[in-house]
């Protein structure tokens, strides 16, 4: 029987993708762990590698196709034996949301509703571990599992019946095998659970508050321009947070000389590994330290409790085309300076490729947003949920300030951190501040 393969739930947070690019066509044998496809999804376009082998029978979604659900089917796999004449008993299957306007109205508005409630198929997503093994085993008078799996087994002699699939349908892939061998399967089964609970949760929040849109004005020309999947995302969540987080706003202005003087003689000293210390390397690491001494700013709210962390994963915005990402440079604090430039320098390159793999951007206990090199001087930044603060730094620029009581002239950034008021107070706000701006002014506290 043809396996339907599904669109992937690529990240925590996707609901809908992109089909960029498929790298098979019709007829091609695929091995297990072949890439399939480039899937574009909320932060980065990914490859979607087979769980299976065999041959492809039908790409039921043309490349380039939007807002494709997580769930839909978007090719069959036949298995060894099979002909491609199977293919087609999927592809009605797959295709009978497309022709629903054809048809007479009655079974117009079940489709209708179908798309409407998005979550569904993302709730859908976790479920293939456990519900479908039982049925589908009666149905087929066996246990399903990939003709590769079965020889497998045989070799390792294991029982398909013990093992659970984590194929399309339930079926029994050679990973399952693996982990069969190496510990119970039993355990699988509560992982997808806590990455379901925030996508029902990131959803439901917004839709609340449904904003007015208003058409262009009659007589100025236009272009339409659809939205990307980020921005469509960013969209959301930015709308989200301003409306639900009580945002409140304090300010420092840091003295920045001592900071480039030592910037300037350790790029000297490192040029020759390649090297280049920025301004925003000192920053992070001065967050994650500043974070450490003051580990109540370093939390995030949750309802009748609240997440205090323990390590200081610093998310940094990088603008991409079509919008920007967050990155994490995870233990910040314990990190040194040159360290964080080299792994800061290519999780930008990986961003600005769209080749970042979700444990690049995924987590995050605080976020900085800097727009110094553009040269705003401050600005208030949007609380990246569910983090409880994000801290926008400015330029560093010659100001007048006094010193000993005469005038004088020093570079100076302002910085500005934006405060999830359920869970951060305006003192502990101050205090992270505080240290930040004494990790700044007095860089060989840095270094230790």
């Amino acid at each position: 029987m043809a396996i339907e393969i599904l669109m992937p739930a690529l990240s925590p947070t996707m609901e809908k993708g992109t089909l960029a690019k498929w790298l098979v066509k019709e007829g091609d044998s695929v091995s297990a762990g072949q890439v399939l496809a480039e899937i574009e999804t909320d932060k980065a376009t990914m490859e979607y590698e087979s769980a299976d082998e065999g041959t492809v029978g039908a790409l039921l979604i043309a490349a380039g196709t939007e807002d494709v659900a997580v769930g839909t089917p978007i090719m069959t796999l036949l298995e060894e034996g099979e002909s491609a004449g199977a293919a087609p008993v999927a592809k009605p299957t797959a295709q009978a949301p497309t022709p629903t306007p054809t048809p007479a109205p009655t079974p117009a508005p079940t489709p209708a509703l179908t798309p409407a409630p998005t979550p569904a198929p993302v709730v859908a997503a976790p479920a293939p571990a456990p519900a479908v093994a039982t049925p589908a085993a009666i149905h087929d008078d066996r246990v399903k599992a990939s003709p590769l799996a079965r020889r497998l087994a045989e070799q390792m002699g294991l029982d398909l019946s013990d093992v659970e699939g984590s194929g399309p349908g339930g079926r029994i892939v050679k990973a399952d095998l693996a982990r069969a061998q190496a510990a119970p399967a039993a355990p699988r089964a509560p992982a997808p659970a806590p990455a379901a609970a925030p996508v029902v949760a990131a959803v439901a929040t917004p839709a609340a508050v449904a904003p007015t849109l208003y058409p262009p004005p009659a007589d100025v020309p236009f272009e339409e321009i659809r939205l990307p999947g980020m921005r469509k995302v960013i969209a959301k969540r930015m709308a989200e947070s301003k409306s639900t987080v009580p945002h409140f706003y304090i300010t420092v202005d840091v003295e920045l000389d001592k900071l480039l003087a030592t910037r300037k003689s350790l790029n000297a000293a490192l040029e020759a590994d390649g090297v280049k210390l920025s301004v925003n390397d000192f920053v992070i690491r001065a967050c994650g330290l500043a974070l450490k001494k003051v580990p109540a700013a370093n939390a995030q709210f949750a309802g009748d409790k609240m997440y205090q962390f323990h390590r200081a994963d610093i998310s940094v915005a990088v603008a991409v085309p079509g919008g920007l990402v967050t990155p994490v440079i995870k233990g910040a604090c314990g990190k040194g300076v040159a360290d964080i430039s080299r792994e800061m320098a290519s999780l930008a390159r990986k961003a600005r490729d769209g080749k970042l793999l979700p444990e690049d951007y995924q987590g995050g206990t605080f976020s900085i947003s800097n727009l110094g090199m553009f040269g705003i001087k401050q600005f208030d930044a949007v609380i990246n949920p569910p983090q409880g603060a994000i801290l926008a730094v400015g330029a560093g620029e010659p100001r007048p300030v006094v010193k000993d009581g005469a005038l004088a002239i020093a570079t100076v950034m302002s910085v500005t951190l934006s405060v999830d008021h359920r869970v951060l107070d305006g003192a502990i706000g101050a205090e992270f501040l505080g240290a930040f701006k004494r990790l700044i002014e007095e860089p060989l506290l840095l270094m230790a």
